[in-house]
């Protein structure tokens, strides 16, 4: 039996990068040798062991072959005689196809330390066509690592336009797309997964509605948008310029509904996208216009959103107003400082409480 450390977390040693997670590949063993040393099983659909004492995932060596449609349509065989190299030949690029040997030494049969230092994100063998999912797995690697400078290799971005092509793409779940999707938007650079999808001619299968895409708006709002945004302020981002104005609710919505995106991400968008236009001409709106945003975008009952809203603003219209932020804090202050306590000591109740706890909202809006 040999254990060798593998994918991700050799990638990340030899970047120089910090390594969050460790996977392990066993060769030589079988499950049950594996379990009589203690791991547990966990893989439904090949052999993943958690490690007794870390609980890291050991997976034994293993081959696959295509035998049906999508990313779930394969055949696996791990067994003793699988080899290291044979294991590492199933991976999807070379910079993920290396292990690293208990003595430190590397494995790399395919290239990949030489595709790292040439910046290349490149296929490693013509199987990768065989699995649609590699399409946005390449994606969200361009994205992660496009401050580094890689790039997607010509021949590579050649197999996901074949994958795109073949219809492949449409078997894939909502919940794989959005996964990546998602992990993508950990990166400011993640219009970059939304670039090589493009390119990779994968938009109109994975996300329709998005299409048109205005890339060049949507890279340099999340640069205006900084290193510390959240996933869900790039997202909200990237819907308010790429859903045309007359639908962009309805297609929002509809996206969402389709990739069951989480209601956390769809609020934000959806409040942003329909009050973005009306906080940024605050100052022209009336006193009921502006009440209306407030209450839209929460802020009456969440006024720590302010800086989000206003971060999101900032990266959408260049030339807002000077101030802004300033002045709807100094609102918001006045607006949280009514006593209901105050209009019932003069014996209004009921619905005179809530015309009256209005009435005095619209008059400190109509002196901002």
């Amino acid at each position: 039996m040999e254990i060798c450390l593998v994918g991700g977390a050799v990638r990340d040693q030899l970047l120089g990068l910090a390594v969050k997670d460790r996977d392990w590949v066993v060769v030589g063993a079988t499950p049950e040798e594996l379990i009589a040393q203690g791991y547990r099983p966990v893989g439904r659909d090949f052999p993943v062991f958690l490690h007794p004492q870390n609980a890291e995932e050991y997976a034994l060596a293993r081959t696959e072959r295509k035998s049906g449609k999508g990313y779930l349509g394969f055949e696996c065989y791990a067994a003793p005689d699988v080899t290291l190299e044979e294991d590492l030949a199933r991976r999807d690029l070379t910079i993920n196809a290396m292990a690293q040997r208990a003595n430190g030494e590397l494995v790399d049969p395919y290239g990949g330390q030489a595709d790292l230092a040439a910046r290349c994100l490149r296929h490693v063998s013509p199987a990768f066509a065989e699995d649609p999912l590699r399409v946005l797995r390449v994606a969200r690697f361009a994205s992660r690592f496009a401050p580094l400078g890689f790039q997607v290799a010509e021949e590579t971005l050649a197999l996901m336009q074949e994958i795109s092509l073949s219809g492949e793409l449409r078997h894939l779940t909502p919940e794989r797309v959005w996964q990546e999707w998602e992990r993508s938007l950990a990166s400011r650079h993640c219009w970059v997964f939304l670039q090589v999808l493009e390119a990779a001619l994968a938009l109109e299968d994975l996300l329709p509605e998005l299409l048109p895409l205005p890339l060049t708006q949507i890279q340099t709002g999340l640069q205006h948008l900084g290193d510390t945004a959240s996933a869900e302020q790039r997202f909200t981002l990237i819907l308010f310029f790429a859903l045309s104005k007359s639908e962009k609710l309805e297609r929002l919505d509809a996206l969402c509904q389709r990739l069951r995106i989480p209601n956390r991400f769809r609020d934000q968008a959806s409040a942003f996208c329909s009050q973005a236009r009306s906080l940024y001409q605050f100052s022209q709106l009336d006193a009921c216009a502006r009440l209306h945003t407030l209450k839209q975008l929460k802020l009456l009952k969440h006024p720590k959103y302010l800086s989000n809203w206003m971060s999101l603003l900032h990266a959408c219209f260049q030339d807002v107003a000077p101030h802004l932020a300033d002045r709807l804090d100094a609102l918001l202050q006045a607006l949280s400082r009514i006593d209901p306590q105050t209009f019932i000591q003069k014996g209004i109740q009921g619905q005179a409480l809530g015309q009256a706890l209005e009435a005095e909202q619209l008059r400190l809006c109509a002196h901002f």
